[in-house]
């Protein structure tokens, strides 16, 4: 039994950050095509979609802002034109911000939290999920946080979006469940990625000590279970948010 992506298309939006890039190499390791989004980094999606030809696979490259409705619909008409209709959708991209209390974090973070979580789903599943439809077929995977369950001191702004984006995917796997398709949450812990292993950060004592498996999930990690989401071997899970992260958070029943 193995992980065989042959003969889909796959789009990841923030494909060049830390974790996307990852999740690039692996859906096309395991045989996909590859569509890389990014918002400003052309150079890294040039050299991501470089990777993705030397395998044997077919990519390409597209900026687009996925918190604009009409640059997503944008986008959507150039991968059809270039590649076709994916078969997977992963909504990775998040805007990155300074964490702050309650009372000092500034309004517009909230905002930026809420297009760049729920509104990117939103907008993601507006333009390619009706495709999915006409095929009864497809995975849309959404990268949610541990943090959405922890709500330490910091995160409001963050978790705001993050739960938002959680109701969005449990209505939205109800909807079009009978279209055959998916649609599930990956929730990662603080992962340890090509930043760290540049700078030596892997090991943070105050963390690690907490989660039960005694160490930080890697980057590798969190794609690998993209990866088993996008397959046929995950057929019959929908509606799913899966923690990555160790145990450190743990759902109820």
């Amino acid at each position: 039994m193995k992980i065989d992506l042959s003969g889909k298309i796959a789009l990841v939006t923030g494909a060049t950050g830390e974790l996307g890039r990852v999740m690039v190499r692996t859906l096309a390791g395991c045989g996909a095509d590859i569509v890389i989004n990014y918002m400003r980094n052309e150079e890294n999606a040039k050299k991501l979609l470089s990777e993705v030809e030397a395998m044997g696979k077919r990519g390409m490259i597209i900026q687009a802002d996925i918190t604009n409705l009409e640059s997503v619909m944008r986008m959507r008409k150039a991968v059809i034109e270039t590649l076709g209709t994916p078969d997977i959708v992963v909504n990775n991209a998040v805007i990155q911000y300074e964490w702050k209390p309650v009372l000092e974090q500034e309004p517009e973070d909230y905002e930026s939290q809420f297009r760049s979580t729920v509104m990117h789903n939103v907008y993601m599943a507006k333009a390619f999920i009706p495709s999915m439809i006409e095929k009864r077929a497809g995975r849309f995977i959404g990268i949610n946080t541990e943090c959405t369950m922890q709500t330490a001191v910091g995160q409001s702004a963050y978790v705001a979006g993050k739960r938002g984006m959680d109701g969005v995917f449990r209505v939205l796997a109800k909807e079009i469940g009978e279209h055959q398709i998916t649609v599930n949450q990956v929730a990662p812990g603080w992962t340890i990625s090509e930043r760290d292993r540049n700078s030596g950060t892997e090991k943070v004592e105050a963390y690690d000590k907490n989660v039960p498996l005694q160490r930080r999930g890697t980057d590798q990690e969190i794609a690998n279970v993209v990866a088993f989401l996008a397959s046929d071997l995950a057929s019959f899970i929908t509606g799913a948010y899966i923690p990555v992260c160790g145990g450190n958070v743990m759902p109820g029943v």
